[in-house]
């Protein structure tokens, strides 16, 4: 959309929002719905089976995630720039995106050093 204006966006992301607070209130009176007839809602029986793998997916994709970035971050740190939130705006300045596809803070650049020790490069 390089072509619209800014009304043009804003009616988008208005459109967007109102569509957004529809499917949540059909979700939600959907969801009442059942359980006032009675319908367990959810899978209660290994919720500690679950989290556990829930972890250990999250784990190793954060390892797997950490392993791609890291060589970029040790290339950054050769060329001097050692400071968390210099990592952080070099890394934004070269286009790399967080796990979850965000820009990086200072925080995210700590997080993937702290598990440097971890991950085997």
């Amino acid at each position: 959309m390089a072509d619209a204006d800014p009304f043009m966006l804003h009616l988008y992301a208005a459109l967007a929002e109102k569509e957004r607070r529809l499917i949540s209130e059909r979700t939600k009176a959907a969801l009442a719905s059942r359980k006032t007839t009675g319908m367990k809602l959810g899978n209660p029986t290994n919720t500690a089976e679950a989290a556990a793998r829930g972890r250990k997916i999250s784990i190793r994709e954060a390892d797997r995630f950490a392993q791609t970035v890291l060589p970029i971050i040790a290339s950054i740190q050769q060329s001097g720039i050692t400071s968390l939130r210099g990592l952080a705006i070099a890394l934004n300045s070269r286009g790399v995106r967080t796990a979850r596809n965000g820009r990086w803070q200072v925080s995210n650049v700590r997080n993937i050093l702290a598990r440097q020790s971890e991950v085997q490069l």
